[in-house]
């Protein structure tokens, strides 16, 4: 059975029972649990255990289910993803890999710890009445300490799109979305030729990327976990949703978390503060970053518009968020010919 989107799985009380037994031995039982909702990709539940430790548990989506191309092995991705952050970006709050493993009925699952506070995008939803601007600049910080981290390629860690340089493995990224678009029948308002020769344009400023940074890619709202501290400021307790990760530009982290916007028209926005508090060199939105920047909002728009179907979601079912991706796309492609 399906959820919300294709690639969910409706799951009982009792297939997460099942699914914890099978990560933690046969004594291991369920106290309480329940779905987590906010992502589209994977099904998530919580659980709270019979030993009285909470856990979420991530479902895969069923190992024929059709993919983007970047999502395949996500469940592995964000068990890789976690560990690499506790090894060598610790004071960043990432939840701790507690099983990784599969099942012939269930197939694939990730069980992590269980962070505390709720999503920027929770709290903004119930309209808690608290300035977000702490746990904005705390995410800065921990970026920064994430892009310290360096990489051995650029783009994905796995056989899914990268290179030897970031020009070549931004160019790849984008082509596999192209090639996702064509399977699943996705209008576009760039052809294949154009948006090959608008990268070829920038290339330059790509090819001044010569580190493979660490980036989560995937800090919107709702995978930013906050709660308010002794003083009652919310700070920054979790990142959670690290399967997208890849190796490449640390402006690529400084889309996601500002979606529909522009951070280089925001330089005193708390997330910049924060990351330029803790960054190793100066944050400088020069030229060069902004057609770089520009460059990712493409790709990430593109993402959001070719992932649609996939998602269950149709320009008629859906034409808000398809009519407003089509604008942001439009614009960023008139700045970057201009």
């Amino acid at each position: 059975m399906t959820g919300v989107s294709p690639t969910q799985r409706l799951l009982t009380s009792d297939d997460v029972a099942y699914l914890v037994r099978a990560s933690f031995g046969p004594h291991t039982g369920l106290r309480d649990a329940g779905p987590l909702a906010g992502g589209g990709y994977a099904t998530v539940w919580w659980a709270r255990l019979d030993d009285d430790r909470s856990v979420v548990l991530k479902l895969a989506p069923p190992a024929r289910t059709p993919l983007l191309r970047y999502e395949r092995g996500l469940c592995a991705a964000e068990a890789r993803y976690f560990r690499l952050v506790a090894e060598h970006a610790p004071r960043v709050p990432v939840p701790q890999v507690l099983w990784h493993g599969t099942d012939p009925a269930y197939g694939e699952w990730l069980v992590t710890t269980l962070l505390p506070g709720r999503s920027l995008s929770d709290l903004a939803g119930a309209g808690v009445a608290v300035d977000d601007g702490p746990a904005r600049y705390d995410l800065g910080v921990a970026l920064a300490a994430l892009h310290r981290v360096t990489g051995d390629r650029f783009g994905y860690d796995d056989d899914r799109a990268g290179g030897a340089t970031w020009r070549v493995a931004f160019t790849a990224m984008l082509d596999a979305l192209l090639a996702d678009a064509t399977d699943w029948d996705v209008r576009l308002p760039v052809t294949p030729d154009h948006l090959h020769t608008l990268v070829g344009r920038h290339a330059d400023v790509l090819d001044e990327v010569r580190r493979p940074a660490l980036l989560h890619f995937d800090c919107w709202d709702g995978n930013v976990l906050a709660a308010p501290d002794p003083a009652g400021r919310l700070r920054l307790c979790g990142l959670v949703d690290g399967e997208r990760f890849l190796y490449g530009d640390p402006l690529l982290d400084l889309v996601s978390p500002l979606l529909f916007r522009r951070a280089e028209d925001e330089p005193e926005h708390p997330l910049l503060r924060g990351y330029r508090s803790a960054a190793g060199t100066p944050l400088v939105l020069d030229a060069s970053a902004r057609r770089r920047l520009g460059l990712y909002r493409l790709h990430l728009y593109l993402l959001m518009t070719v992932e649609m179907p996939s998602r269950g979601m149709t320009p008629s079912s859906h034409p808000q968020r398809h009519a407003r991706l089509a604008a942001l796309l439009d614009a960023e492609l008139d700045a970057l010919a201009a």
